[in-house]
């Protein structure tokens, strides 16, 4: 995957989404999708922190091998 960092603070502050906060007092990964199809990544204890921004394709591939068990090894 490549992907280029950019700082939060231009991305704005609507539309970011907690997908996968659970039970870690709020140290969450928060998504936001971007108008032109890239999805941007960034820790929300740290919201004017730097953002990764991911293409639609490299976001799809990620998803769907999370969801064969290709990242159950971060898990161990």
């Amino acid at each position: 995957m490549s992907h280029v960092r950019r700082a939060a603070t231009e991305l704005g502050t609507d539309q970011w989404v907690k997908p996968w906060s659970g039970s870690n007092a709020g140290n969450c990964v928060e998504a936001k999708p971007l108008g032109d199809g890239h999805v941007a990544l960034r820790q929300s204890t740290d919201p004017d922190g730097p953002a990764l921004v991911y293409g639609q394709g490299e976001i799809a591939a990620f998803i769907k091998g999370a969801k064969n068990g290709e990242a159950d090894f971060l898990l161990s």
